[in-house]
């Protein structure tokens, strides 16, 4: 006698990774994918001009602009900043503004709001970021210890970059692959944002950071209740980020919190019965302001960190022991390897230990391209080295040279894995449309004579 399993003992159902979007995702996937390709290419040409200027005959004057202090007289505020670290501190908080903002829009209405979805991107980025400073600490220490304060350098992921060659070398590769890698970066810049907060904050000041709370909120009350004046909003965001900043805390943070007031859902004004107003299903206001300062963080504040930041003078240096250098071994094995395994490690054992696996359309090569991608750090990598050994010093100089080695090569190895993984999916794609019928013939060969 068979007996039938009740249902609540039942196998519960697998999990798919990498799911299709819905379509408003899929739409606003493509278009941060769009923003992000031209903000990429500025960054790299950033990148660039302040390495050519740097090693140029003119490179005092490079040196020089990055040590203008434009407003000498603030000294009382903590404002007799550099231009640099103008660049790093103000620039850099508009963009952490637009990440704060999509941190919201995923946890509230995107991948990370079922929890069940969000475990893949959470554990894939905490393997991305813990095997990376675990690699960074086990050669710095083999070598001495000295540099450990660095740790966090190659944990990170520079989303700008990393969408920009996924943009560049794929035209046929799986949507879902594109939105793993957007929300693990989402939440690889929440963990950085975190360890920014809580490992690099020197000097620390309570009074100034719970003054902050003021604006902060005044700003929160006027976005909850959708007004968008910008002459009240701007001054409120300027006012949190000088609080912020004499804290000790890194400024940068306060453009987190600010995006983290912003509403994501639209309103919906009711109408007689009780139902929605026509045009009332608009994006929400987190959208529209991330719409509106996405550019400007892309297309100038990034670049212009980037202008600042990547410039290193490699005249006159012994490159043999540059390469050698522990600092510089850790950081290109955190960001080369430790990203890739972290990521595709992690990924694999959540697969083979639950019952999530991944999505019938994509396969294991796929993920690898994805995760050795990971491994271009810039932004936020150069950050955390400037605040590790100091803006400027011989340290920060070879950290330089070393997240830019690392990215370069972690780019070029996913670029070839995902070129080749494009291709077979280009393949696919133009026999599904010789195949209209689905009967495994090209339409082509069944055409009658004359047809």
């Amino acid at each position: 006698m068979t007996s039938r399993t009740p249902p609540s003992e039942q196998r519960p159902p697998r999990v798919r990774l990498f799911s299709r979007s819905s379509w408003p995702q899929a739409r606003h996937l493509a278009d941060v994918l769009r923003t992000e390709t031209v903000g990429g290419a500025l960054l790299l040409l950033g990148a660039v001009v302040a390495l050519t200027w740097a090693n140029s005959p003119w490179s005092d004057s490079y040196t020089r602009l990055g040590a203008w202090v434009p407003w000498p007289g603030g000294a009382s505020a903590h404002l007799d900043l550099t231009l640099a670290t103008w660049a790093a501190d103000g620039l850099l908080a508009v963009f952490f503004f637009v990440v704060g903002l999509e941190l919201k829009r995923e946890f509230v209405a995107g991948e990370l709001r079922d929890p069940r979805r969000a475990a893949l991107p959470v554990v894939a980025a905490l393997g991305g970021m813990l095997l990376p400073a675990l690699i960074y600490v086990g050669v710095v220490l083999s070598a001495g210890g000295d540099g450990l304060r660095g740790w966090a350098i190659p944990t990170a992921t520079d989303i700008a970059f990393a969408l920009a060659v996924l943009a560049v070398v794929s035209s046929h590769l799986p949507q879902g692959l594109r939105a793993f890698l957007l929300t693990l970066a989402v939440v690889d810049d929440l963990f950085a944002i975190t360890i920014i907060a809580v490992f690099y904050t020197a000097d620390f000041q309570p009074l100034p950071l719970l003054a902050a709370l003021l604006p902060i909120g005044l700003f929160a009350l006027l976005v909850q209740r959708g007004r968008t004046w910008w002459w009240a909003l701007i001054p409120l965001a300027v006012a949190a980020w000088a609080l912020v900043h004499a804290s000790g805390v890194h400024a940068t943070v306060a453009g987190v919190l600010l995006g983290f007031t912003v509403p994501v859902l639209a309103r919906r004004p009711a109408v007689a019965g009780g139902q929605p107003a026509a045009g009332s299903d608009e994006g929400g206001l987190a959208e529209r302001l991330e719409h509106r300062w996405r550019p400007v963080s892309a297309g100038f504040a990034v670049p212009v960190f980037a202008l600042f930041a990547a410039g290193v003078t490699l005249r006159g240096s012994d490159l043999g022991a540059l390469l050698t250098d522990p600092i510089v071994i850790a950081v290109v094995a955190g960001l080369v390897f430790g990203k890739s395994i972290g990521i595709f490690g992690s990924t694999y054992l959540l697969a083979r230990f639950t019952r999530a696996e991944l999505d019938e359309d994509i396969s294991w090569s796929d993920l690898l391209g994805i995760a050795l991608l990971a491994g271009v750090g810039f932004t936020v990598s150069l950050l955390i080295g400037d605040l590790a050994f100091g803006a400027g010093s011989t340290t920060d100089g070879r950290v330089k040279v070393a997240v830019l080695l690392g990215s370069v090569i972690s780019a070029g190895l996913a670029a070839t894995v995902l070129v080749r993984r494009n291709a077979t999916y280009r393949r696919v794609a133009e026999r599904e449309r010789l195949d209209a019928d689905g009967d495994g013939v090209p339409d082509v060969y069944q055409r009658p004579a004359g047809g």
